[in-house]
């Protein structure tokens, strides 16, 4: 009907189908998931919660709503879930305004350490709302929990955020939440990154020691692009009413009605997740994430942390003398996809940082393992031996030929790994 359309969508078919995608923020979902995605529940209104809407004609899609919640509850073990926040953004912004007012402080992990933009970057509303005090990793990368306990006690923040979007090893649940309780601080755990190994058994479950549990439905979950929102057991009895207050801002406080096709596809995802492989599948990330990791120290690469627990990988490229978007675009010239990352402490800014973020759950999901994460290894290695000149002479006929005979490699070996 649209040739236009129809086009692009085949290229970029195509594109993720000959490529190497290892943006740990990025998987592919089945097409169980897409097709609920495109499904009729596109075009229905549903303003309100099931058996309270502003509209008629709810009655199933009220039993939509319902099953994908009871599913959250059962996989995730809490007690009341929010299904229809748009992504994780709106989700953070709503429990912001549930449990606390703007201009309180709250406490984060920062950006450069890893933190996410919601976590209170002076450039998001987090930061711009909320007076932020900020938490970081020490010089080896790693999360200090001594400081945050003593950040905590001194500026007795409303709310500590746990979680990050760039931090390659597990986080202490335990910690935080023993240091949020010291203040009467509310925990809230981001889990956008880790909910899939989580599920799966391969992370470990904020839900005995934080009071509410945010997460997207994409990436490690490898649903539609959604957000959750769950208060825990934890968060009601500190607060009876925690989940009304979150679900009254997120409609009508800050959206109108909900994405039903979303919330579908969520309920198709969360089915998937709860079958007996996808336990295997999570626990294959983080496998394909730690050969990843120890293949590229092999090589001779600084990795932030000296390496990863979960299915995220951080590199510092300083020594390269080059920053991670040449990397990135370099990288993507072989068919190897990664984004371009800020380090802790970097020196460089953040549209041009020292670092590269890379992952495994996409690629693990095309049912690549150990062996194909060692040839990953290889021609990431490869790829960038060239003296720090060649980066910007990138007509160079030795650069030229190495990176397209790589890219030929890539291509056959995405033929053996088809798209899910």
């Amino acid at each position: 009907m649209d040739s236009e359309v129809f086009k692009l969508i085949k290229a970029e078919e195509k594109r993720q189908a000959e490529t190497i995608n290892l943006i740990p923020s990025e998987n592919y979902s089945s097409l169980a998931v897409r097709q609920a995605l495109a499904s009729c529940l596109t075009d229905k209104y549903a303003e309100g919660y099931p058996g309270k809407r502003y509209y008629q004609g709810n009655k199933i899609v009220d039993q939509v709503e319902q099953l994908v919640v009871g599913r959250a509850k059962k996989l995730f073990g809490v007690p009341h879930v929010n299904v229809q926040p748009y992504s994780g953004s709106p989700a953070n912004m709503a429990v912001y305004l549930a449990l606390a007012k703007p201009s309180q402080t709250v406490m984060g992990m920062s950006f450069e350490s890893g933190g996410h933009l919601t976590h209170g970057s002076p450039v998001n509303f987090s930061g711009r709302w909320f007076r932020v005090v900020s938490y970081g990793v020490g010089t080896d990368g790693w999360i200090d929990y001594d400081q945050i306990e003593k950040l905590a006690k001194k500026h007795r923040p409303k709310i500590i955020w746990s979680g990050a979007t760039a931090y390659p090893r597990l986080f202490d649940w335990e910690k935080f939440g023993k240091i949020a309780d010291k203040i009467g601080a509310f925990l809230v755990a981001d889990i956008a990154h880790y909910a899939g190994l989580i599920v799966g058994g391969a992370y470990p479950s904020p839900a005995p020691f934080a009071d509410v549990i945010t997460t997207t439905t994409h990436k490690t979950l490898r649903g539609p692009r959604g957000a959750m929102i769950m208060v825990t057991k934890k968060g009601l009895k500190k607060d009876p009413k925690l989940g009304e207050k979150i679900d009254h801002w997120v409609f009508p406080g800050l959206q109108g009605g909900p994405h039903m096709n979303t919330i579908v596809a969520i309920a198709v995802a969360l089915a998937e997740a709860a079958r007996p492989g996808f336990k295997k599948y999570a626990q294959q990330v983080v496998k394909n994430a730690c050969v990843l990791a120890d293949q590229l120290l092999k090589y001779g690469f600084d990795l932030v942390s000296g390496g990863t627990d979960n299915h995220l990988i951080l590199l510092d490229l300083r020594k390269l003398g080059v920053d991670g978007k040449k990397v990135a675009v370099r990288l993507e010239k072989t068919g190897i996809v990664v984004n371009a990352n800020s380090i802790p402490y970097d020196p460089a800014l953040p549209m041009n940082p020292s670092g590269i973020r890379l992952g495994t759950p996409a690629v693990t999901t095309r049912g690549m393992k150990e062996k194909e994460m060692k040839i990953i290894a290889g021609w990431i290695n490869e790829s960038l031996k060239f003296k720090t000149s060649a980066f910007v002479k990138t007509s160079a006929d030795k650069q030229n030929s190495k990176l397209k005979e790589i890219s030929s490699q890539v291509r056959n070996l995405c033929q053996k790994f088809p798209l899910p």
